[in-house]
C-alpha cells in the first residue's frame, strides 16, 4: 500500500511509502518516509493518522506517542508527524560508505495496544564543500628535474555521498605544471601534479599554485589548497664582478687599515653554490700583496703597509672570485690604485670670547663669539675660509686681514622653536685637496614670557549624567604653554565675572590640574544645559592668560516613575469606573489609560500591560497607546462587573512603573443611555483638566524644541554646512508617549527624541559624515 501526504507546497519533496501487513491484534506495519536532511524545525512530514488509518479524535485518549523523542514528534490533535530538531545526515550516518541513511522508530497507541514501525530515510543534500586535509602543500623540486615528472598531492574529502562528493580537480594556470585526475578503487578522486616544463631557480625560485576540488552537487561546492613549489638550486652560474676593472685614487697619508675598495661579486645560485672566496691571482706582485690586504670572505681591499707617493705612484693587481660548489666556477677583475699627494695640515679654530646664554628678544647683530684662525701650511694651503650652516640665525663677520671672525645673530631668536643651538663652525684651507676642521659652539636661548596658554580644545563640550555625587570631579580641562619654567606654570580659575554667580556658584576648579568639581547634584528635569568660562594664567612677569568656553549637557537617568493622568479618582488615586452597554461589538473602545513620564528617550517611553483582569477573553490592552477594547461581544453568562489592573512601566535600564485600576460595568442599553447623560458632564470636566495639563506640557516641550533648533542653526552656520533639512523626514505615528533613539558615531553621541512610532512607520535620518555636533530632534503628540 502506498500513501502520499502533501500538507504544504514545499512538501512535494517528501515521498511516503507504506508497506502494511497485519498479524493477530497488533498492527505490524512498516511505514517508509523519505525527506531531505536539514529540514526546518516544525516541518510536517506526514499525517500518521491518515496513513495508519486512525481516528484523529481518539489520538489523545489512546496516548499516541513515539519511542524516538529527539528529532520527531506527533501532533496529537491532527496526527501529523513533524520535525522538532534539524537532522544532519552526515552526523546520523557517519559512515562514508553508507549510501542510504534510515531513522527507525515505533508509534505506540493504547486501548487496544498497537505498535506501528516507522522507517524515515534521510536523503543527502549538497550541504558540505570539499576540504583538503592540509590548506598548504609544500613541494621541493630540483631545477634539474626533467619534464614529465609526477608528484602526488593530498586528496580532498567531502562528507556528502554520491554525486554530492568530490567529482573533479582544477589547478591555477601555470606554464610549468598541470594535474592528472586519478580514480581510486573506492571511487574517490585524487590528483597528481605533472611537471610540463623544466624549472629555472634563477628565473622563478618559487611557484604558487591553487588546487581546487569541486563536487558534483547542484549547485556545486568547492574547496581550495595552496601548493607552494620551492625550486632547489644546482651550480650552473659562475660569479660575476660589478665591474671588470676598478680605478681607485688614495692619499699618501691614508692610515694602515684604511679601506681602499670593497670588491663585490655575485652568484645567481644559492647555498654553497653562491658562496664566494676572493684571492690574488698569480700575476699580482709580492710588493703589492705586502702593501694591500684582501679579505677572502667579503672582498675588502685595505691598506696594509705605508704609502709614499715619492716611492710608488701606481699599484696594479688581478683579483679572483670563485664559488664553493662541488665543481668550482670563477672569474677575475683588474684593480688599479693610484697614490696622490696631500695637503696634510688642517686649519685650527681658537675661540677667544664666548657668550653662551642669549635672551630670545636680543636684537639682530648681537655678538655671540670672537674666533681666531690659523693654518701651519704656507701659501694657498695656509689661507683659511670659515662658514656656517645656512639654516641657522647667525652670521660670520671676518676682520679686514681675514685672521679673525665674529659670530653674530642675524634675526630674533625663539626659545619655543629652538632652545639650544649647536653651531658648527667649519674652517677650510685652499689647498688641493682642501683640508677642513670644525668646532661646535653651544648657545642656549634664554626664555622670555611671550606665549599665552593654549587650551587643548575650544570650546569644550562635556556630558554629565544627572544625580551625580556632589563634591566629586565631573570633568577636566587642560592647557599648555610653549614657554619654559615659571613662564609655563599654569593656574586655572573660573571666570565668574562673565559667567555670573548663578552657574559658577555650584562649580569649583582645581587650580593646579584643571579638574572641575560639582558642588551639587544635577537634575535633568530642572537643568538640561549650561555654559561657563575658564581662565588659564601663566606665572611669567608680566603674566599672560587665555580663556575657553565650556558647554555642559546634562544626560537623563531613569529617576522618574510614570504618572497616571487618567483614570484619576476624586481622592487622587489612579482608579476609574467605566460603563458600557452589553450589546457592543468586538473592537469597541472602552477607555484609554493616559500616563506621563518626566524622563526622556527610552527612560520616558511607556508601555502598558494588563497586570490583572477578570476575564482575558473579553478585553485587550494596546501596549503602546493604552487603549482598552473589547475582544468579543458580551454573552448572558458574562459578569456585569470587571476589574482591570493596568501596569504602566518605562523602558529604562532599571524600569519604573505605576498601576491604574479600571472598573468596567456592563449595563443594559437603556441603563447606559440614562447614565451617559450624568457621566458625560463629569467626564468632560476631567477631560478638560487633563487637556489643560497636557497643553502646559506641550507648550514647555515646544519652547525647548525651538531653543534647540535655534542653537543648532547657530552652531551649523558657524562650523559646518547646513544639512538640517535632510536630517528628519515626516513619519507616521500615534499615541501620547515620548520616544527617543540614542546612538554613537565615532566619539560623538546622537539622540533623536519623538513620539512612539506606529507599527510599519519609518524614520529616515541623514547625518553629514564629518559632523562634530550632537543633533537633537524632538517631536511630541498629545
Amino acid at each position: 500500500m502506498e500513501s502520499h501526504c502533501l500538507v504544504q507546497p514545499w512538501r512535494r519533496y517528501v515521498s511516503v511509502f507504506l508497506l502494511l501487513s497485519t498479524t493477530m491484534n497488533m498492527a505490524s506495519a512498516v511505514t517508509h518516509y523519505s525527506i531531505p536532511e536539514e529540514m526546518e524545525e516544525g516541518s510536517v512530514i506526514a499525517n500518521l493518522a491518515t496513513d495508519l488509518g486512525l481516528d484523529v479524535k481518539t489520538l489523545n485518549r489512546r496516548k499516541m506517542r513515539l519511542d524516538v523523542v529527539k528529532y520527531l514528534d506527533v501532533n496529537k490533535e491532527t496526527g501529523e508527524l513533524y520535525i522538532v530538531e534539524k537532522m544532519d545526515r552526515e552526523y546520523l550516518c557517519s559512515s562514508k560508505t553508507a549510501t542510504t541513511c534510515f531513522l527507525k522508530m515505533e508509534v505506540i497507541i493504547e486501548n487496544p495496544v498497537r505498535i506501528f514501525n516507522i522507517e524515515l530515510e534521510i536523503v543527502d543534500i549538497n550541504d558540505n564543500a570539499p576540504r583538503f586535509r592540509r590548506d598548504i602543500i609544500n613541494l621541493d623540486i630540483s631545477e634539474s628535474t626533467p619534464a614529465g615528472e609526477r608528484f602526488s598531492l593530498s586528496n580532498a574529502i567531502d562528507p556528502d555521498v554520491g554525486t554530492n562528493s568530490v567529482k573533479t580537480y582544477h589547478i591555477s594556470e601555470s606554464d610549468h605544471f598541470d594535474i592528472e585526475i586519478q580514480t581510486g578503487r573506492d571511487g574517490s578522486k585524487f590528483a597528481d601534479l605533472i611537471l610540463k616544463k623544466a624549472l629555472n631557480r634563477e628565473e622563478h625560485p618559487v611557484h604558487n599554485l591553487i588546487l581546487t576540488a569541486v563536487d558534483g552537487g547542484v549547485p556545486a561546492r568547492s574547496g581550495t589548497a595552496n601548493i607552494i613549489v620551492r625550486v632547489l638550486d644546482t651550480n650552473d652560474n659562475a660569479p660575476q664582478f660589478d665591474k671588470d676593472s676598478y680605478n681607485i685614487n688614495i692619499m699618501e697619508n691614508s692610515p694602515i687599515g684604511s679601506l681602499v675598495v670593497k670588491l663585490n661579486a655575485t652568484d645567481l645560485d644559492e647555498g654553497i653554490n653562491s658562496e664566494i672566496v676572493y684571492s690574488y691571482s698569480l700575476y699580482t706582485s709580492e710588493k703589492t700583496q705586502e702593501t694591500f690586504s684582501l679579505n677572502p670572505n667579503n672582498g675588502e681591499l685595505k691598506v696594509k703597509g705605508g704609502l709614499d707617493f715619492e716611492e710608488k705612484q701606481v699599484y696594479e693587481m688581478k683579483i679572483l672570485a670563485a664559488d664553493t660548489g662541488a665543481v668550482s666556477l670563477s672569474t677575475h677583475c683588474n684593480v688599479l690604485v693610484r697614490v696622490e699627494d696631500v695637503n696634510d695640515n688642517r686649519p685650527e679654530i681658537d675661540v677667544t670670547s664666548l657668550s653662551r646664554r642669549i635672551p630670545e628678544d636680543a636684537p639682530p647683530g648681537t655678538v655671540v663669539a670672537l674666533m681666531g684662525m690659523t693654518d701651519l701650511d704656507s701659501g694657498v694651503n695656509g689661507q683659511v675660509v670659515c662658514s656656517l650652516p645656512k639654516d641657522l640665525p647667525f652670521d660670520l663677520k671676518p676682520s679686514p686681514d681675514g685672521h679673525f671672525y665674529s659670530l653674530v645673530t642675524n634675526g630674533f631668536l625663539d626659545k619655543e622653536s629652538v632652545a639650544r643651538y649647536d653651531i658648527t663652525i667649519t674652517a677650510k684651507d685652499l689647498g688641493t685637496p682642501p683640508l677642513t676642521s670644525t668646532k661646535v659652539i653651544q648657545v642656549e636661548v634664554v626664555d622670555v614670557n611671550d606665549n599665552n596658554p593654549l587650551f587643548t580644545e575650544n570650546p569644550y563640550t562635556f556630558y554629565v549624567v544627572e544625580n551625580n555625587k556632589p563634591g566629586m570631579p565631573i570633568f577636566s580641562v587642560s592647557a599648555s604653554d610653549f614657554d619654559d619654567g615659571e613662564n609655563a606654570a599654569i593656574t586655572y580659575s573660573l571666570d565668574r565675572g562673565s559667567t555670573g554667580q548663578i552657574v559658577t556658584s555650584f562649580l569649583n576648579i582645581n587650580e593646579g590640574n584643571g579638574t572641575i568639581y560639582a558642588l551639587k547634584s544635577f537634575d535633568f528635569e530642572t537643568l538640561k544645559t549650561f555654559q561657563f568660562h575658564i581662565i588659564a594664567k601663566d606665572s611669567g612677569t608680566p603674566s599672560l592668560n587665555s580663556n575657553v568656553t565650556v558647554n555642559v549637557f546634562i544626560l537623563d537617568q531613569n529617576d522618574n516613575a510614570p504618572v497616571i493622568l487618567y483614570p484619576v479618582s476624586a481622592n487622587g488615586s489612579a482608579e476609574g469606573v467605566e460603563e458600557i452597554p452589553r450589546n457592543v461589538n468586538a473592537g469597541h473602545l472602552v477607555t484609554k489609560v493616559r500616563a506621563y513620564d518626566a524622563d526622556i528617550g527610552y527612560n520616558g517611553w511607556l508601555l502598558f500591560s494588563l497586570q490583572e483582569v477578570t476575564d482575558h477573553s473579553l478585553f485587550a490592552l494596546d501596549r503602546y497607546t493604552g487603549q482598552i477594547r473589547t475582544l468579543r461581544s458580551f454573552t448572558e453568562t458574562d459578569e456585569a462587573e470587571h476589574k482591570l489592573v493596568i501596569l504602566v512601566k518605562d523602558n529604562g535600564n532599571v524600569s519604573l512603573s505605576a498601576t491604574a485600576t479600571v472598573i468596567i460595568n456592563v449595563v443594559e442599553p437603556k441603563e447606559a443611555f440614562a447614565a451617559s447623560d450624568v457621566k458625560s458632564a463629569v467626564k468632560d470636566e476631567e477631560e478638560n483638566s487633563v487637556t489643560f495639563y497636557l497643553i502646559i506640557t506641550l507648550g514647555s516641550v515646544s519652547a525647548l524644541f525651538l531653543i534647540s533648533i535655534i542653537v543648532l542653526i547657530v552652531m551649523q552656520c558657524s562650523k559646518a554646512p547646513d544639512y538640517s533639512s535632510k536630517y528628519l523626514q515626516d513619519v507616521n505615528y500615534d499615541g501620547t508617549l515620548c520616544h527617543s533613539i540614542q546612538y554613537r558615531s565615532g566619539d560623538k553621541r546622537y539622540m533623536l527624541v519623538g513620539p512612539r512610532m506606529s507599527i510599519g512607520s519609518t524614520i529616515y535620518v541623514s547625518l553629514p559624515p564629518l559632523s562634530k555636533h550632537p543633533f537633537i530632534f524632538t517631536r511630541y503628540l498629545i
